[in-house]
């Protein structure tokens, strides 16, 4: 399939060079996809259906290139308006012109166009329009001139300069105004304060002896190089200082504690002298400038530079924090699926008791009851009763219980009735139930559960995020689920943006039954909306189970660009076609029939049929429309039609007599479930309503640069307790189980 190259924004800076070099592919490949997106096409269908067309780019390549692409584009767009502001002025030189054109960022256009912005009474324009500007440039470029008596010829009550230390301030202003604005310096300026720079911390006066503040504790006397300070750190320290627990201060180099001794930071004030050729002798007028220089740095170019640097400190560290997010959410989304298992889910608590729901094997709710085995009704026998009647009624075959308050107690409860009736031959296992809560409350939940009380509906949503994590946890805000840090604290656009994509990511991943799928699931299918999944449920409802993908077509607002963009992950899987059931897409069918009279067979010979498709050779079916990647990905569908990308169901075991930190010590080895993975390490649920730590040192004897290429969410590990710490709830944890412990 050809394309032609696509048309770039207007500017003189290659935006597919430079998203080549970045993503480290070839540019062919991003004009490729740049065309796709800009047609409409869904980085989804992309990714799965026009690899010959990228060259196979990845979901993850074409995410941030749509990202980046994004950014370029609107710098361009910057760049023209500050081209066409300036050359408006009268004052665009060829060099202004080479330097705007050649900038890379958007702080470099900013700092290219600041002498050139409109100022409304600034203290330099007062002072110009007194007509000091020819004192100030007298001053500058005489090495002979004396301040004071040049300021003489100045003074004028008529012009608001009643005496030669006005005439200087206004002098000052101007010139401290130019050095400001000057785009290289300030760029070399900005670059060396971030290398050399750090950042100090600490408590904010009276705050090191309140509760509150005990939590910021570490950050109480703390100092890091700017360059080397890890995201989750720089959050905390931010969340600290908006909290007014903390406050923060950047230092240079030489800079050391709270101190505005200007002689620490010689090298930032010769470095404005030297970029416009001032040397320091003994003479009146190099004293003058050296104040003048020391009052830029201070209260203009510091400001100014340390602004940029915690923009740029909290963009990278927003970053991180929504990769970390974004990544935990996967593994949480891709966690393996109970399948189609009849489940009763038990949503704990004490004093409101524990609220209680059947599903059948399509998630479909049989019965709920609420029994009160704790205080203050504590009726453990009545609780015990009522949860067998239903596992018996119903046939179930799995317990979900949540993770929450009395989730230990909840355990135990079942724990003894299993063991008094081992017919039932029924396995326990507890499920996060990180928002849980907010689905309960949410519209969806009423629509889909209008029955139901609000504080039942937590428990059917437990039972079902076993039988399917995916189809479940879709139904609620991504940054609801609970497997971030600091997600209140970035950018919440771009986490919401960013998060949404890894939903996209999964739930195309593993296609969706459009049958029975959910309004909410069914939104995150390429080229669809939440319009359009209420359309497809409505459509559904009223004319029936879908029989093939065609009928798709029929949808209300379901065009032929939907239908091209969607249709490949949505599956059928009781249609007429049995490709259907596959991710094979229906542009794709006519090379499957190839396929099948090539090979004189029928569909249902040839699909399952590994020795026969790996005898095949793609090459051999390609065509125009069809390349060797496109082949290739349906012999492999057509091998294990519908495969299910996610892991094997397993279950952790958390250990009996453990159940609250007061049980634990140090060597306790125990048996836990990931819930959470960061840049410093592995966060552990073993049964105590407070998940443990195991640091990044402690995650292997081996060196680990990334935990995330060690561990995952939802995966079961074994973990030594290393160290409580009861007052801060926090537990120490490590995965290196042999080691010696040390007391």
């Amino acid at each position: 399939m050809l394309l032609e190259k696509p048309v770039i924004e207007p500017g003189s800076f290659p935006i597919e060079q430079t998203l080549a070099k970045e993503l480290a592919v070839k540019p062919h490949q991003v004009w490729a996809a740049i065309r796709l997106m800009d047609s409409g096409a869904t980085v989804p269908f992309i990714a799965r259906y026009r690899k010959e067309v990228t060259g196979g780019l990845s979901d993850t390549h074409l995410r941030l290139l749509h990202e980046r692409l994004e950014y370029l584009r609107a710098l361009e767009s910057t760049r023209k308006n500050i081209l066409e502001s300036i050359s408006s002025m009268g004052k665009l030189t060829p060099v202004v012109k080479e330097a705007i054109e050649k900038a890379e960022t958007k702080a470099q256009l900013e700092d290219l166009y600041l002498p050139f912005k409109p100022k409304i009474n600034s203290k330099a324009e007062t002072a110009r329009a007194a007509g000091l500007e020819p004192l100030a440039m007298k001053i500058l470029k005489d090495e002979a001139a004396d301040p004071e008596i040049e300021a003489q010829n100045y003074a004028d009550e008529l012009k608001g300069i009643a005496s030669t230390e006005q005439a200087l301030d206004g002098a000052k202003n101007i010139l401290s105004e130019l050095f400001s604005e000057n785009a290289e310096l300030t760029g070399y300026l900005r670059e060396k304060f971030w290398k050399e720079g750090w950042l100090y911390s600490k408590a904010e006066f009276g705050a090191a002896k309140s509760a509150e503040a005990q939590k910021f504790r570490d950050y109480f006397d703390y100092r890091e190089a700017l360059t080397k300070i890890p995201s989750h750190r720089l959050l905390a320290i931010m969340r600290g200082r908006s909290e007014k627990k903390l406050s923060t201060r950047f230092e240079s180099s030489g800079f050391i504690g709270y101190s505005d001794n200007l002689n620490d930071e010689a090298e930032y004030i010769h470095e404005v002298l030297k970029r416009f050729g001032i040397q320091i002798g003994g003479r009146k007028r190099d004293a003058w400038l050296l104040s003048v220089a020391k009052f830029t740095w201070k209260y203009r170019l510091r400001i100014s530079i340390e602004l940029d640097i915690l923009m740029r400190l909290k963009k990278s560290a927003e970053e991180e924090a929504i990769r970390v997010f974004a990544e935990n959410l996967k593994e949480l989304l891709l966690a393996a699926p109970a399948g189609n298992r009849s489940v009763m889910g038990l949503d704990p608590g004490i004093r409101t008791g524990v609220k209680t729901a059947c599903v059948d094997k399509t998630g479909k709710v049989l019965e709920c009851a609420v029994i009160y085995p704790f205080a203050p009704q504590e009726d453990r026998i009545g609780a015990e009763r009522k949860i067998k009647e239903l596992l018996v009624k119903h046939e179930i075959e799995f317990i979900a219980i949540g993770n929450g308050t009395a989730s230990r107690e909840t355990e135990e409860l079942v724990q003894n009735l299993l063991k008094k009736s081992p017919e039932l031959k029924i396995q326990k296992i507890v499920v996060s139930e990180a928002g849980a809560s907010v689905y309960s409350a949410s519209e969806l939940a009423s629509k889909e559960l209008p029955d139901l009380d609000v504080t039942l509906r937590g428990a059917v949503s437990i039972a079902r995020r076993l039988q399917d994590p995916l189809a479940e946890l879709v139904k609620i805000e991504p940054k609801a689920i609970g497997v971030g840090q600091y997600q209140h604290d970035v950018n919440q656009f771009r986490l919401e943006k960013s998060l949404r994509g890894v939903v996209e990511e999964c739930v195309n991943a593993v296609g969706v039954e459009i049958n029975t799928a959910s309004p909410a699931l069914l939104s995150y299918v390429a080229g669809l909306n939440k319009a359009l999944a209420q359309s497809i449920v409505l459509f559904r409802n009223q004319n029936g189970p879908f029989q093939s993908r065609e009928h798709f077509k029929n949808i209300p607002g379901f065009g032929p660009k939907t239908f091209e963009q969607a249709a490949g992950f949505l599956r059928i899987h009781k249609g007429e076609n049995i490709l259907d059931r596959s991710s094979v897409h229906p542009e794709s069918y006519p090379l499957v029939q190839k396929i099948l009279e090539r090979q004189k067979t029928n569909l249902e010979s040839l699909m399952g049929n590994a020795p026969l498709l790996r005898d095949l050779e793609p090459e051999d079916f390609t065509d125009e429309t069809f390349g060797a990647p496109t082949v290739m990905d349906i012999l492999e569908e057509l091998e294990k039609p519908g495969r299910d990308p996610r892991p094997e169901f397993k279950t952790a075991a958390f250990d009996a007599k453990v159940r609250e930190m007061d049980d634990l010590k140090p060597g306790l080895i125990l048996e836990g479930v990931i819930t959470n993975v960061a840049n410093f390490g592995a966060f552990v649920d073993i049964g105590v309503h407070q998940d443990g730590l195991v640091h990044i040192s402690q995650l292997s004897k081996d060196f680990i640069q990334d935990p995330r290429t060690y561990v995952k969410p939802g995966q079961i590990v074994k973990v030594k307790v290393l160290e409580i710490d009861k007052p801060r709830r926090r537990i120490s944890l490590t995965m290196r189980l042999t080691e010696q412990h040390k007391k």
